[in-house]
């Protein structure tokens, strides 16, 4: 059985994630650095692999931290 999904980017017709706005992409991730899940955010599985690649681009560019602590 399917989970209904309240998904931000669905919501607000987000057609790309940015990888370059760290304020959204940090919303995503936990105080030790790690991505959120899906379930806990609810994100869409399309939102969701978008999102993890976006934060990951931000980490290799020096745009997020890898860890916060």
């Amino acid at each position: 059985m399917k989970r209904k999904v309240d998904c931000y980017f669905k919501k607000n017709q987000v057609k790309e994630i940015d990888y370059r706005d760290t304020a959204l992409l940090s919303r995503y991730v936990t105080n030790w650095g790690k991505l959120k899940s899906a379930k806990e955010t609810n994100t869409s599985t399309k939102y969701q692999r978008e999102l993890s690649r976006a934060i990951k681009r931000a980490r290799y560019l020096g745009l997020l931290p890898y860890t916060k602590r």
